[in-house]
């Protein structure tokens, strides 16, 4: 067997065991969905719903009301939220959505909300660990994340061996991710969108692709080039550029078809309760909303707690207030406007809407009310793909040194070959690659949501802790000069 066809073997093993299915209700649920979804569930309960309690807290702290510029870490918390939204807020929440609601109707909206919600604890307790469990270096860097929590955390409880297992398994998912998911499949779809925008196959770069990719690596090469602080400095700028030109984009559509708006909401209530309709009426829905949060906010696949690790705070709990923002920000609002889009022009119920692919779908929406829209959309796109690969490439780094111990010649060399995939993804063929870096992905999941049940008692106290002592008046607001 030679090297490609062993590779796509591989890759088609790991994906079917990674997104095995099992019956319900008459269709068919992934268990890495069931397993996320659980973990939101059961930790908004042990964290007594603090996602309900807590948002203002985590506003202030956005803010920098309780921020003390003299704290070790690298980056503000604002700045730390601004990378990790980066990383999560990509083309899932444009084409991602897009499918989901043509393979569960309007419905699949409200279960997305309802899993975004819940992830929100999730993301809260990883986020906390992460800094509490960090690394800092003599040269005021910091390394954090799962690979040195589930290390050291459960070593604490005398699960030493078992826990560095984990955080090994937990960092190879991490790079394969990466390169994958997080670089190559990002590059892929930037470069086809711009393309598309510049004449599609009468466009001058269709037949060089890889030129974009070029861009591409040299302006990733530039930011991340580095490390967290340039990463931040980014990220703190697109992130809330992209975001406010998509969502104003996405409210131009819904003002534009406004006595739609009531009926578009309807369509979302009832086709998330209704026992008929699209994939199996409401029990269809469920599972493709919950895939589709599950999937764009990645809370409890642990990589947004590598980029929160960086922060400047003493508090650990400091950084589960701030992280459990960000599956509000990225399914609860960047996804909904998406779907609400979507719903409200009806190019859901298209004949060919499953067929279409997820951002030519959204595009479509756009289109119907200018016919320039698209061009937004392309803009939307590439920021979207552009913030996510430097996210990602700084935790495929993180992970790179940790198997090297912290080594910084490591984190180097996984920079520029980074930026090798970034070319090759343009231009590519992806099956096989995208298919196998998404089970890295989600594998990721796995030794993650142990170590956070394992340290479950843990997370509450810290959380608790903090919050009660802010409720008390103990924790002070900082006044800045």
């Amino acid at each position: 067997m030679n090297p490609v066809d062993w590779f796509n073997s591989l890759s088609d093993t790991i994906t079917g065991i990674v997104f095995t299915t099992v019956p319900f209700f008459g269709t068919e649920v992934p268990l890495i969905v069931v397993w996320l979804v659980i973990a939101g569930a059961f930790f908004t309960i042990w964290l007594g719903f603090m996602q309900v309690r807590g948002p203002r807290l985590a506003i202030d702290l956005v803010r920098g009301k309780y921020s003390n510029p003299d704290d070790a870490g690298e980056v503000s918390h604002f700045q730390a939220l601004a990378t990790a939204v980066s990383g999560t807020v990509g083309l899932g929440n444009i084409a991602g959505v897009a499918i989901a609601i043509a393979l569960g109707g309007p419905g699949a909206t409200f279960w997305m909300i309802l899993a975004g919600l819940l992830g929100m604890a999730t993301k809260m307790a990883e986020c906390m660990l992460g800094v509490k469990y960090r690394r800092e270096h003599a040269d005021g860097s910091v390394s954090g994340g799962p690979m040195y929590y589930l290390r050291d955390g459960l070593a604490e409880r005398g699960m030493g061996g078992f826990g560095k297992v984990l955080a090994v398994i937990f960092a190879v998912c991490m790079i394969g991710g990466a390169l994958g998911g997080g670089n190559m499949f990002q590059s892929n779809q930037a470069t086809a969108q711009i393309i598309a925008v510049t004449g599609g196959d009468d466009s001058f770069l269709a037949g060089s692709p890889w030129i974009i990719g070029l861009v591409f690596a040299a302006l990733a090469g530039a930011v991340i080039i580095g490390g967290i602080k340039s990463i931040a400095r980014v990220t703190e700028k697109i992130v809330p550029f992209m975001a406010v030109l998509y969502v104003a984009a996405c409210i131009v559509v819904l003002l534009w078809n406004i006595t739609a708006l009531p009926e578009a909401i309807g369509l979302i209530f009832s086709g998330a309760f209704s026992p008929e309709g699209v994939a199996g009426g409401a029990i269809g829905a469920l599972i493709v909303g919950f895939q589709r949060a599950a999937f764009s906010n990645e809370a409890g696949l642990g990589s947004a707690s590598v980029a929160h690790s960086a922060v400047k705070t003493k508090e650990p709990a400091t950084e589960g207030f701030v992280a459990m923002l960000e599956p509000f920000i990225d399914t609860v609002v960047i996804c909904t406007m998406t779907a609400l889009t979507i719903v409200i022009t009806g190019t859901y119920a298209l004949p060919d809407a499953t067929e279409l692919g997820g951002v030519a779908l959204t595009s479509q929406s756009f289109e119907t009310v200018l016919p320039w829209f698209p061009t937004v959309l392309a803009v939307a796109v590439v920021l979207f793909a552009f913030s996510t690969m430097i996210s990602w490439s700084y935790y495929g780094m993180k992970a790179t040194g940790y198997l090297f111990g912290d080594n910084q010649t490591a984190e180097n060399v996984f920079k520029g070959i980074f930026l090798v995939f970034t070319v090759i993804g343009s231009a590519a063929a992806l099956g096989p690659v995208i298919n196998f870096s998404d089970s890295m992905i989600f594998l990721m999941s796995i030794p993650n949501l142990i170590g956070l049940y394992i340290m479950a008692p843990v997370i509450r106290s810290v959380i608790h802790g903090y919050f009660d002592r802010v409720k008390s008046g103990e924790v002070k607001q900082v006044v800045h000069q």
